[in-house]
C-alpha cells in the first residue's frame, strides 16, 4: 500500500472519514500526532494536513509545528501531494507565502454552502469535484475564525463564499489547501462545545438540524474530492521512484 502521511495537530480534529476513503483509494493513511512528527517524508507518497484550533505559527504552544511546516516545504520542493484541512489549509499558505489571519472575520460553523471557481474545471481535484456538484453548492462543514486572508503568490483560488473568500486553493501542481473539513460527518456537529457556540449566538440544535439537511450532498461531494486527491498521490507514486 501506498503510504500517506497524516499530522494530528489536536485530539479533537482526527481523521474522520479519511481513513475509509483514502483506503478505499489504495492509499495507506498513517495518523500521526504533531508531537511525533517525522524528521522528514521518507516513504511516504502524500501529506495531509489536518485542523486545530490556533494559527499555523502558534510555535510557543504547539512547538511540533515547526516540523510541520518544514515537513510542508519539502513536500512543495519535492512535488509530494499535499491536502491541507483547515489549520492545514492555513499552514500550506503560510508556508508558500500566504497570508493567514487570526479571527478575520470570516468566521463560520456548521454546514457551509460553497462556490466552485470556472479555474476547479481544469484542476486535478476539484474537477472531480464539480462533477459531484453539478449545478448546485458545494456543501461542506466549517468551523474556524481564523482564515487566509492572502493567498500564496502564484496559488489558483478553486472555491469561494460570500462569508470567506479563500475557501480552497492549489499551490503549484499537487498542493491543496482547504478551509472546510471533508473529513467531517455531519452529525459531528451535534457534540460541538454547545457553551461555546451559544457565547457566539448560536443554537447548536438548529446548527446540527441544518447539517443533516445535507448530509447526502456533503457525503457525495466530500468523497469525491478524497478520491480524486488520492488518484493524484497514486499517480505521482508511478511517476516517482520515491
Amino acid at each position: 500500500m501506498t503510504r500517506v502521511l497524516v499530522v494530528q495537530n489536536s485530539s479533537t480534529s482526527g481523521a474522520g472519514r479519511l481513513d475509509g476513503w483514502l483506503a478505499d483509494a489504495g492509499l495507506s493513511p498513517d495518523l500521526v500526532p504533531g508531537e511525533h512528527l517525522p524528521a522528514d517524508l521518507a516513504g511516504y507518497a502524500g501529506l495531509v494536513l489536518l485542523g486545530g484550533g490556533f494559527m499555523p505559527d502558534d510555535d510557543a504552544r504547539h512547538p511540533w509545528l515547526a516540523r510541520e511546516r518544514t515537513l510542508t516545504s519539502q513536500a512543495l520542493a519535492d512535488g509530494v501531494p499535499v491536502l491541507g484541512l483547515c489549520l492545514g489549509g492555513q499552514l500550506l499558505a503560510h508556508v508558500a507565502g500566504g497570508v493567514v489571519t487570526a479571527r478575520s472575520g470570516e468566521t463560520e460553523r456548521g454546514m457551509c454552502a460553497l462556490r466552485l471557481l470556472p479555474a476547479a474545471d481544469d484542476d486535478p481535484v476539484f474537477s472531480a469535484v464539480r462533477d459531484a456538484v453539478g449545478d448546485g453548492p458545494l456543501w461542506m462543514i466549517q468551523n474556524h475564525e481564523d482564515s487566509v486572508t492572502g493567498l500564496p503568490p502564484g496559488a489558483e483560488l478553486l472555491v469561494s463564499s460570500d462569508v470567506c473568500a479563500v475557501q480552497a486553493f492549489r499551490v503549484g501542481d499537487a498542493a491543496w489547501g482547504l478551509q472546510f473539513h471533508p473529513e467531517a460527518h455531519p452529525e459531528r456537529v451535534a457534540r460541538w462545545d454547545e457553551a461555546a457556540l451559544s457565547a457566539e449566538g448560536v443554537d447548536r440544535a438548529a446548527l446540527a438540524a441544518a447539517a443533516m439537511e445535507r448530509v447526502d450532498e456533503n457525503a457525495a461531494q466530500a468523497s469525491a474530492l478524497v478520491t480524486a486527491w488520492a488518484e493524484v498521490v497514486r499517480s505521482s507514486r508511478q511517476d516517482s521512484p520515491r
